[in-house]
């Protein structure tokens, strides 16, 4: 499995109703589950997002600029999927949530800004965006559950800076942070570089995680224990 296509192609195949990323935000009580399909199919609307309708090419950067939130994989899958580099630096496009607003929304005459309200089913902002910004909520809807890029990256492309998909992928498979097919449980944030772990460990180990966001401490346990997880790993930055 040398890029995120090849490796989601074949949990597909594998089994695709067993749950993939699951989210909790303990302060509002809400929980997202997505299986397999429903991952994939939430990955295909973003990256024909991403490329159909903001032209984002194989090589360009997306930064991702998302809380601990089940949009940061999806989002991640989607720039894998066009061939994007995942990266925070001299971005040619964002995704963002509320918070990243006020620092995105001024530069959206210059690169797609494209923004996330993270209200319950993905559902558009309530109030209106600066100008120039794109509600996901809005246009993420009508793009098809399934993509194949015109020009899909290979495993020598990069993933993140200074990472090919192949070193990306190989180095998941062989973490620490689960046995393969376990249940990870994480306060950690996928769409921040020292979080992406949290997510392509167990997806290359054919497993699943759980992101729990506001954590609270004394629920941790519960939440554990209910998803069934084999695994933990704390809050990093």
């Amino acid at each position: 499995m040398t890029t995120f296509t090849d490796l989601l192609t074949g949990l597909l195949r594998a089994d695709p109703g067993r749950p993939l990323v699951t989210w909790y935000d303990h302060a509002s009580g809400e929980r997202v589950e997505l299986s397999v399909t429903t991952y994939a199919n939430w990955v295909a609307k973003a990256a024909s997002l991403l490329s159909e309708e903001h032209d984002l090419e194989r090589g360009q950067r997306l930064h991702v600029d998302l809380p601990t939130h089940w949009l940061g994989p999806v989002f991640l899958g989607a720039a894998w999927t066009v061939g994007l580099v995942v990266s925070g630096d001299d971005p040619d496009a964002v995704v963002c949530g509320p918070d990243g607003l006020a620092t995105w929304g001024g530069r959206a005459t210059e690169l797609p800004v494209l923004a996330c309200s993270l209200l319950p089913m993905g559902v558009r902002f309530a109030d209106p965006l600066p100008a120039g910004v794109h509600d996901v909520g809005i246009e993420v809807w009508s793009q098809p559950d399934a993509f194949t890029a015109w020009d899909p990256p290979g495993p020598d492309d990069l993933a993140l800076p200074g990472v090919t998909h192949a070193e990306l992928w190989r180095t998941a498979a062989a973490g620490s942070l689960l046995t393969d097919g376990g249940r990870l449980l994480t306060e950690a944030n996928p769409a921040s570089p020292p979080g992406i772990a949290s997510f392509a460990e167990p997806l290359a180990r054919g497993g699943s995680v759980v992101l729990v966001s506001h954590a609270d401490p004394g629920r941790l346990d519960a939440t554990y224990d209910a998803e069934r997880a084999t695994a933990r790993q704390p809050a990093r930055s």
